[in-house]
């Protein structure tokens, strides 16, 4: 807290220090013009909006001109308007205030930070939601995952229980091989999520709702079928009956 606030006053001296700087600026700039116009007494006085704007009366334009003409054409010696300069002062007050606050101090939000905070919100937000309607999918409602980040998660839970029967490429061991077209219990997600979900105690394969949640079930399922017609090297022989 102290860290921030010492941030806060530093900003603050900056910019106090700016305006001190274009507030002397245009206090020089003022003298000079008095200075001018004390040389050029017998010139009319400029009216405070042609000193703010650096406008000049077209029948004093001649007084302006450069001797060296260029193709017959002569340059008005004009220098860039007052309140130009201004505006140029202003943003360099700017730039540095927002240059020191954003990128020395990081205590504002750059879109990259902006963007990092937003996906580690959905993530969250996402993680919540995946807890609170676990229980909401079933045989008849189930969905086939295809995001990466599903796969990846039922890639995870495969490996961590699917693989001493299945094989580490789904090319099947004590179990068939689930990377063909045969099946013994329905290829269909459907029919994936029940044979997960219930097991197959016959030939050894145990219900597995006891362990994952209906969302991890649908994710290794989904995982599953994303490994049909790869044919992994040592691939068990068909079982079952074949599925489009």
């Amino acid at each position: 807290m102290g860290k921030t606030i010492m941030e806060i006053w530093l900003v603050s001296l900056l910019l106090m220090t700016g305006i001190i700087i274009l507030i002397v600026t245009v206090q020089l700039n003022s003298i000079l013009g008095k200075l001018v116009k004390l040389g050029h007494s017998s010139q009319e006085p400029l009216s405070w909006w042609d000193s703010f704007t650096g406008l000049k009366p077209l029948e004093k334009e001649h007084d302006l001109i450069i001797p060296q003409a260029h193709d017959g054409i002569y340059e008005l010696d004009n220098p860039t308007p007052p309140w130009f300069m201004y505006l140029f002062y202003l943003s360099i007050l700017f730039g540095i205030a927002y240059g020191t606050y954003y990128h020395v101090y990081l205590d504002g939000s750059i879109q990259e930070a902006e963007y990092k905070a937003e996906i580690l919100f959905a993530e969250k937000e996402h993680d919540l939601y995946t807890k609170k309607f676990a229980s909401a999918v079933n045989e008849q409602n189930v969905t086939l995952n295809t995001s990466k980040k599903d796969l990846k998660e039922g890639s995870n839970i495969y490996n961590t229980h699917c693989v001493a029967c299945h094989g580490d490429k789904g090319q099947g061991g004590i179990g068939p091989n689930i990377t063909d077209r045969f099946w013994l219990h329905g290829g269909g997600i459907k029919d994936l999520f029940k044979t997960i979900t219930v097991g197959v105690p016959e030939k050894g394969m145990i219900a597995w709702n006891k362990t994952l949640n209906p969302i991890q079930i649908q994710h290794v399922a989904s995982y599953v079928l994303s490994l049909q017609d790869t044919n992994p090297k040592g691939a068990k022989e068909p079982q079952g009956i074949k599925t489009n």
